[in-house]
Parts: structure tokens; C-alpha cells; sequence
């Protein structure tokens, strides 16, 4: 008798196929990268003024990583938190919940795009700024970019693709916390216990530090906030229209 038990058999459905299909896309990007096709770049969320932006990668984009260590933080805390959430709420909630937050997110990283663009294309010329929307794509798909500082900056806010399930896993984050905010959590670095309340809140509030610290940076702070936010706001309004929703 075989009693060799799958590493997914305890994982709820939802959350298991999310972390099937988001290693997928990671090995299909590796392997069509090899053969030239810039999978990132199709799927990845780019500014909605962008000429490589598509509606589509609103979603793709939550299915797409910068790589394994990108791939395996979020993962792991999928698993970690979303398994949990999903147990508690059923696949259908938990499905809407993840998909809210990871747009939600979306929502928000634009926005902040949106204000970025506006004050870096005051600064600059109406020919410059046409320049960059007319060449900024196949420029920096060549893995060049401008020397002039503004529209280096113009281009990296139009074509730089906005990859990751950390919205959504923020979102899920932010579900922990307001669900069991009192379940101790060992934190690796120190490794000291600490309330996930506690954990939640502190986590925010670096990451809203680092999004106004750190503009232009290679992590999407405000993606991250935007996902907290949304999934924060949901849980009200369930809350607020259903007596039993814990």
C-alpha cells in the first residue's frame, strides 16, 4: 500500500492552483525568454498611458514574477495565510477576495503612476514627451533608456511592466489580521513573537514609509498598501451586510 501523500493534499483549491499556475508562468517566462519572446513584458501591468499597456494585463500581470525568490516569497505566504482565510470562507469568498485586492492593488500602484507622470512630464518639453511615448517601448525592450534624466524617469514610469501576486498577498495579509489578530507569529528577523495584529499594522506602515521615502524604486509600495486597502474595505462591507460572516 502507498501511503506517499501529495505536498498539495492539504491545501484548499483555491489557493493550491494559484500557486500551481504562478510557478507555471515563471518556468513558461524562463523558457519563451530563451527563444526570444519577452513574456513580461506582454503580461506585466504597464502604466495605463503607456502604448504597451492592455487591458488584459490588469489580471496577467498578477500571474507574472521577477524571479524564483520573487515567486517563492509570495507563494509561501499565500500558502502560509491564504489557506487559512480560504478554510474559513470557502473557495468562492476567498477566489473574489483574492482577485479584489490584487485589482484593488492595481488600482492604486496606477494612480500613483499617474501623479508620478504629471509631475515629471511638467518639467519637460511637449517634444520630449512625445519622443519618449513614440520610442520609449522599443527602447527600453532593448534594454536601453535615455540619458536625459527626465525622460530616462518618463520612460521607466510608461514601460516599466508591474509584475507580482504581492497586492493580492498583502491583501491576504490584511485578512490574517483582521480575522485572528491575536495569533502569535514568529517573525525570522528578530525572532521574537508578535500579535498579527501588530505585525499587519507595522508592515503598513513600513510600506507606506517606503513608498513616500522611495519613489521610482524597483518594488511597487503603494500596490502593496492599495491590496491592505481593498481587502480591508471588502471585509467591512461583508461584515457590515452579513451577521455570521466570521
Amino acid at each position: 500500500m502507498n501511503n506517499i501523500r501529495s505536498p498539495f493534499a492539504n491545501i484548499p483549491p483555491v489557493v493550491k492552483n494559484l500557486i500551481i499556475i504562478n510557478a507555471l508562468m515563471l518556468l513558461a517566462t524562463y523558457i519563451l525568454q530563451m527563444r526570444g519572446i519577452n513574456l513580461t513584458s506582454i503580461l506585466g501591468l504597464h502604466y495605463i498611458g503607456s502604448p504597451a499597456f492592455k487591458p488584459y494585463q490588469l489580471v496577467t500581470h498578477l500571474f507574472m514574477h521577477g524571479g524564483v525568490m520573487h515567486l517563492a516569497f509570495n507563494m509561501f505566504a499565500l500558502w502560509m495565510f491564504g489557506r487559512v482565510l480560504e478554510s474559513v470562507w470557502g473557495p468562492k469568498r476567498f477566489f473574489i477576495y483574492y482577485f479584489v485586492t490584487g485589482l484593488g492593488a492595481a488600482a492604486l500602484h496606477t494612480f500613483v503612476n499617474y501623479i508620478e507622470f504629471r509631475s515629471v512630464a511638467s518639467q519637460m518639453s511637449q517634444a520630449n514627451i512625445d519622443l519618449v511615448m513614440q520610442q520609449g517601448v522599443e527602447i527600453w525592450q532593448q534594454g536601453k533608456n535615455y540619458t536625459d534624466p527626465l525622460m530616462g524617469q518618463l520612460n521607466a514610469i510608461l514601460n516599466v511592466p508591474t509584475v507580482g501576486a504581492s497586492g493580492a498577498v498583502f491583501g491576504v495579509l490584511l485578512g490574517f489580521g483582521m480575522l485572528f489578530p491575536n495569533t502569535q507569529l514568529m517573525l525570522l528577523f528578530p525572532p521574537i513573537p508578535i500579535k498579527a495584529k501588530y505585525f499587519v499594522i507595522g508592515y503598513g506602515l513600513i510600506e507606506l514609509y517606503l513608498g513616500l521615502a522611495r519613489p521610482g524604486s524597483n518594488v511597487a509600495h503603494f500596490a502593496h498598501l492599495g491590496g491592505m486597502l481593498f481587502g480591508y474595505l471588502l471585509i467591512k462591507y461583508w461584515n457590515k451586510n452579513s451577521s455570521h460572516f466570521y
